[in-house]
């Protein structure tokens, strides 16, 4: 009798098993199927939102599959709450946004997912034709903003990974509103002067790690807005672009602040910036606390390290006032390299909030072959080990 219960559930552990691979194997959404044409001039963009409401209102793990090819989107919004909180989106082919900037450029976003849990997106290369804006802005005429390539709102349990974002709009990746996320092994390329293409920006979110990627553009490769908190970035290139910003900060009275941030491992070849933390001259509840750069190398950057909280580009229509956002424990371990300037590192920190808590260990930053030089306004702290510059703390 044993015998035969045994039979019996290893029988029905089989069919469950049968059953389970059945639902995946049924759950496979390709996007040829609803019409999509990988032919690169054909709007897809129906086609896709419909894979993804199918995927949406299901309740088994889905995947919506983009074949090789090459599939045009006009903006498209991918919309949450959703009863799969499993969803791959694997991507074997290029998405294309339309070379006509102005169709999309006062969408605020190209690609959006909102308000999903448990998303997955894999592979593939978004392409944001972004050259036409970029001209646009750099004549001074009146142009459209212009569109984030990948936006996530108000959304949990992420993983972008493999992916490939090329001159896009304006920001590549923007992570907004969301909890747990990792990015890992994105390329992200945009020319060196292309105004506004941040890399990956994240703002108002929590429990975020960035690993193993190249980025390389014309703004900041990772900036990091009010609000981020358990930041962690890892493994990363960044260059050509502005470097790894905390900031800006304190464009608003009442922000929350950024803490627990680590960056390490972080490669700067040829950036404006490296390691930067940036304010404005303005009154400001905000606050930047617990952050650790820590295994940085530099390769002939402007502004290796730097803390602005006099920041105001262009110098047009600047503050002028004591920035309110309060910079404590910063520490900076292994920075090492060279500067592309003589003062490789800076901290004009805010005469009214001066910053505390800064640890230098083991930094050593040359220019032209000779120690380069360091500048200090209301910055305290402390240093061991190696430190060239001399510490101006």
């Amino acid at each position: 009798m044993a015998h035969y219960t045994l039979s019996s559930c290893v029988l029905l552990a089989l069919l469950v098993m049968v059953f389970t691979s059945y639902l995946a194997i049924a759950e496979q959404h390709n996007v040829l199927s609803y019409g999509a044409k990988p032919d690169g001039g054909t709007d897809s963009t129906t086609a896709f939102l419909a894979a993804w409401a199918q995927a949406c209102s299901s309740i088994s793990p889905s995947t919506i599959y983009v074949p090789p090819g090459r599939f045009f989107l006009q903006n498209v919004e991918f919309k949450g709450p959703c009863k799969n909180k499993a969803i791959v989106v694997r991507i074997d082919g290029t998405l294309l946004a339309p070379t006509d900037y102005r169709i999309i450029g006062n969408a605020g976003n190209w690609i959006l997912f909102q308000n999903v849990d448990g998303v997955t997106v894999s592979g593939g290369v978004l392409d944001g034709h972004g050259s036409g804006l970029w001209d646009c802005k750099r004549s001074g005429k009146n142009c459209p903003s212009g569109a984030t390539t990948l936006r996530f709102s108000n959304s949990n349990n992420i993983v972008i990974s493999g992916l490939t974002s090329l001159n896009s709009q304006m920001f590549h990746i923007v992570i907004n509103g969301c909890n747990s996320v990792k990015i890992q092994g994105v390329r992200i390329t945009a020319s060196g002067n292309s105004p506004n293409t941040d890399g990956i920006h994240v703002q108002l979110s929590s429990n975020i790690t960035i690993l193993s990627s190249k980025i390389g553009t014309g703004d900041d490769c990772v900036s990091i807005g009010a609000g981020t908190t358990n930041l962690w970035i890892e493994n990363v290139v960044c260059g050509p672009g502005h470097g790894i910003s905390i900031g800006s900060l304190g464009k608003d009275l009442n922000e929350p602040g950024v803490q627990n941030v680590t960056a390490k491992t972080i490669t700067f070849i040829g950036t404006q910036n490296g390691l930067r933390i940036k304010s404005w001259g303005r009154p400001s509840d905000g606050f930047v606390r617990n952050v650790l750069f820590q295994h940085a190398a530099m390769t002939n950057v402007q502004n290796p390290i730097v803390i602005d909280q006099n920041y105001c580009p262009d110098n047009i229509n600047c503050p002028g006032q004591a920035s309110g956002v309060k910079i404590s424990d910063v520490i900076y371990q292994d920075i090492h390299g060279t500067s592309a300037t003589q003062v490789a590192v800076r901290f004009d920190c805010s005469i009214k909030f001066p910053c505390t808590g800064i640890k230098m260990e083991d930094v050593k930053l040359t220019y032209k072959n000779q120690p380069a030089g360091a500048s200090c306004n209301n910055a305290d702290g402390t240093t061991s080990g190696v430190i060239q510059p001399n510490s101006c703390l």
